[in-house]
């Protein structure tokens, strides 16, 4: 499929039968509203419902438009967002959630954007509707996120952005595995700009991205982008280092003044489990980084495709 259109619209599908007829109704009404041409590339990330014979129904409607990936098994949300970046035949390509909290109806702002020579534009939620804890514990993220690199993004959790050929291209040769796509898009930009998109309540379902989930798309992120936490815990460790010592010389010092004593046993062995904990943390951060080099050592396949569902030609 060589033909290029104007805009390929990239949705991951994970367990989403309950909101696919709503999405694809309003997001065909927004685009036959453009003057632009476009493609619709699903990908089934293994779903377990009836979303992937929802998404053969809509290439069946719309052949013309719609393209359908199915993954054997799930890969996650930024595998199926990788495998649709391959494919896509777009001058521009925006990436959209299934659920419907991004809508749809906002993909034109975006576009506008990109037509005042942005090459990358990034969107963060106008009154974000999920719960207290995802709020704030996205709010502590964006902060810690800023910290440690030098990626500025006003709401990394929001998956409604606006990619240029370029970005995309270099996006699909970089070949990573573990990676934040936003985060890398921003790194391949040359012009970034970001804007406020609506944002409602989920319609149907719930979030596929648990506690343990989100806390392995950030280590992804800090660890993808940034030498920071092995830094912190190098410098970390040297002031322990040096505290232990000092605590070694006191006590051999008291020891030689006053003697031997049974006193502070459980003080020292508080410091020891501390201590201890300091170098289990520690050898869990630079796990992260091996377990991803040997990741992209081992080259493995980062999907497998059971089937494309296309029309030829």
């Amino acid at each position: 499929m060589s033909k290029t259109v104007d805009v390929s619209i990239v949705v991951p599908v994970y367990n989403e039968a309950e909101n696919l007829p709503l999405l694809f109704q309003r997001l065909t009404d927004a685009l036959d509203k453009e003057a632009a041409s476009y493609e619709i590339i699903f990908t089934n990330d293994g779903s377990q419902d009836a979303s992937f014979d929802l998404l053969k129904g809509f290439y069946q409607k719309r052949p013309d438009c719609v393209r359908v990936i199915d993954f054997h098994g799930n890969f996650g949300q930024h595998m199926a967002i990788m495998a649709a970046f391959e494919k896509a035949r777009g001058t521009r390509v925006v990436t959209l959630d299934a659920d419907l909290q991004n809508p749809p109806e906002e993909i034109p702002k975006l576009l506008a954007k990109m037509d005042e020579g942005f090459d990358y534009v990034g969107s963060y939620r106008h009154h974000r509707q999920d719960t207290f804890f995802r709020t704030y514990v996205s709010r502590l993220v964006n902060w810690f996120r800023e910290s440690t690199t030098d990626i500025k993004m006003r709401d990394q959790g929001c998956m409604l952005r606006a990619y240029s050929r370029q970005i995309i291209d270099q996006i699909v040769q970089s070949g990573e595995r573990s990676t934040f796509i936003p985060a890398l898009a921003y790194k391949f930009s040359f012009n970034p700009t970001e804007v406020e998109v609506k944002h409602d309540a989920r319609a149907a379902g719930v979030s596929k991205y648990n506690l343990y989930r989100l806390v392995r798309l950030n280590f992804d992120l800090i660890t993808g982008f940034s030498l920071i936490p092995l830094q912190i815990f190098t410098l970390f460790g040297m002031v322990v280092s040096a505290l232990s010592g000092l605590l070694v010389a006191y006590l051999v010092l008291r020891r030689l003044i006053i003697g031997p004593e049974a006193e502070g046993v459980f003080t020292l062995f508080a410091i020891l489990f501390f201590l201890v904990s300091v170098v289990i943390t520690g050898i869990g951060i630079m796990g992260e980084y091996l377990g991803r080099i040997f990741q992209t050592l081992s080259h493995r396949p980062r999907f497998v495709i059971r089937q494309v569902i296309e029309k030829n030609g």
